[in-house]
């Protein structure tokens, strides 16, 4: 990914961070342009990326079109997260990745460790009271549970912005629903998905490529890869050129328990932590389900990016979501019909479609925070 970086022509720098429970997560800087001075002082912004991905999701489409590139290009210090499992975040102090325990983990964890691990990184680094925060999918979902169960951590972000935002699921048209109604059988599940990491057998790729995507043979390869069969494909805003980059980073890993949450979450309806079953549930919450996270105390300003065709984050989830929070900023649809949740990375007009909105917000946030503009 840095090398990506550094053929678009911006410097790149690679960070490592220790979490509270042990693992090492690298984070990613792109501070600015090769051939032009390093503006110290500049707004930091961490972007963090979604379901079995990592911080190659935000420079993929390139110079100019990138989200990372150009909120470089607008003045801003980007830090780019990487979630524990994935391409650059595989390593514990005590644990190796062939450890099942290595893989006990969720986006629960995500949020009450690596997030605070990160955001308080970049604070110190910088020397900065906050942060500005962007999110695209299980990246919002972190970031929910993180304002809500560490509330000292959120205060360090001055606004987030939610793409594609995640919490509830319930009316998900993402053609991995027909899975969640076994999620119970945990020998089938991990038969099928892996007992730890996320490893998918070719098979049920290619039954749910069958099941979601209407494809033709040049398509097949992109149907193919489980990124696209849980999130969708839009024919008309993906650009194909983008195809070889993206499989070569996509799926980047991440626990088989992390898709069983989500998958809980869509049989339920609810935005709370794992449930591990009765038993279980009641010598860890001391309740027989587990706790929902508190949306209603997140205090900290969220405005949230949905479009109509997106197969996971539903527009009535979102409005319900919408309502839940306490200090919206605003909610925007896309103004596109097919639209869909990767679009929001990769999307050809994400730029003119969802970025100039984004970085208007961005901006206008800032200027009222700190009384002057940003340099451009």
């Amino acid at each position: 990914m840095p090398d990506m970086v550094r053929r678009a022509g911006y410097y790149a720098e690679s960070h490592v961070v220790e979490t509270k429970d042990g693992y090492f997560l690298t984070l990613h800087r792109i501070p600015g342009r090769i051939g032009s001075p390093v503006i110290h002082g500049k707004p930091s912004v961490m972007l963090q990326h979604g379901f079995l991905s990592s911080s190659a999701d935000w420079v993929i489409p390139g110079r100019g079109k990138a989200l990372a590139y150009i909120l470089v290009d607008r003045g801003y210090d980007v830090w780019l997260g990487n979630a524990r499992g994935n391409t650059y975040s595989r390593a514990h102090a005590t644990l190796s990745i062939s450890d099942p325990k290595f893989w006990n983990f969720t986006w629960h964890e995500m949020g009450i460790y690596d997030l605070p691990a990160t955001i308080d990184y970049i604070t110190k680094y910088k020397k900065e009271k906050s942060i500005l925060y962007v999110g695209h999918s299980m990246g919002t979902t972190m970031f929910y549970v993180m304002a809500s169960e560490r509330p000292d951590v959120a205060r360090k972000v001055g606004a987030m912005f939610s793409l594609a935002p995640i919490a509830f699921l319930n009316h998900a048209k993402s053609p991995i629903r027909i899975v969640a109604p076994y999620i119970q059988d945990i020998e089938m599940i991990a038969r099928i998905f892996g007992a730890n990491e996320f490893l998918p057998q070719s098979f049920i790729l290619r039954f749910l490529a069958r099941y979601g995507c209407d494809i033709n043979v040049s398509e097949e390869t992109i149907c193919a890869n489980a990124v696209f069969i849980f999130c969708g494909f839009d024919k008309e805003q993906f650009n194909n050129t983008l195809l070889p980059i993206v499989l070569g980073h996509s799926p980047a890993g991440t626990s088989t328990k992390t898709l069983l949450h989500f998958l809980q979450g869509m049989n339920s309806g609810e935005f709370r932590q794992y449930d591990y079953g009765k038993e279980k549930n009641l010598e860890i919450y001391h309740s027989v389900s587990p706790p929902a996270y508190n949306l209603s105390g997140i205090n900290v300003s969220i405005s949230l990016h949905y479009a109509d065709n997106d197969w996971l984050a539903s527009i009535t989830d979102v409005k319900r979501l919408y309502q839940a929070l306490p200090k919206t900023i605003g909610i925007y649809r896309v103004n596109f019909p097919k639209f869909n949740h990767l679009d929001f990375l990769w999307g050809i007009d994400a730029p003119k479609l969802v970025y100039d909105k984004l970085i208007f917000m961005m901006e206008k946030y800032y200027w009222k925070v700190n009384k002057k503009r940003i340099a451009v």
